[in-house]
């Protein structure tokens, strides 16, 4: 069966592959904290196409987090290279990427959507640290690299002085997953 995921005013049904944005709407207590049973009432819709709102984890290297499982070592280094990819891409094309605004850099940090592999990035390192050459080497950089993601999504100020901050941060990050990558022989 179909379930909802809120961004603003837009549900994505999952399994349907619709985005309905709603002007207006109304949600039933239980979607609102996560129940099963969620109604949600439109005064105002239009339907489109969900482009990539959610990571489809049928495709290669996007398999996502289930509770109680972790990546195997084989997956979680594949991921965690593709995290490292996709900051060297933020890097690259900062310029053109942080026009779209604070949101568009969180993207590729993971920290808005899905799409990212960045998104679950510190959960793949805690499931890595005990294949690293020096486990307390490994834990120190992944908490600093963890410190520099969570300042450069959190970054304050106006949009210019954030998107400053947030750079530096993002290359930050990166030296320190390049630790982490050496850790890991990558």
């Amino acid at each position: 069966s179909d379930s909802l995921v809120s961004t603003r005013r837009s549900f994505l049904l999952v399994g349907s592959a619709a985005m309905v944005t709603c002007a207006t709407t109304s949600i039933s207590p239980a979607a609102a904290t996560g129940g099963s049973a969620a109604m949600v009432t439109c005064a105002t819709t239009s339907i489109s196409p969900a482009a990539a709102t959610i990571m489809d984890t049928s495709v290669e290297g996007t398999k996502t987090f289930s509770p109680g499982t972790k990546l195997s070592v084989e997956e979680g280094k594949r991921r965690f290279s593709l995290a490292r990819n996709d900051v060297q891409y933020l890097l690259d094309n900062y310029a053109e990427i942080s026009k779209g605004g604070g949101d568009a850099v969180r993207r590729y940090l993971g920290t808005v959507g899905v799409t990212s592999y960045m998104y679950g990035i510190t959960k793949v390192l805690k499931d890595l640290r005990d294949e690293a050459d020096d486990i307390v080497d490994f834990t120190e950089a992944a908490n600093e690299f963890e410190a520099y993601l969570y300042q450069a999504e959190g970054a304050k100020g106006t949009p210019e002085s954030f998107l400053a901050t947030a750079k530096k941060d993002v290359q930050s990050m990166q030296r320190y997953m390049d630790d982490l990558a050496a850790q890991l022989k990558l």
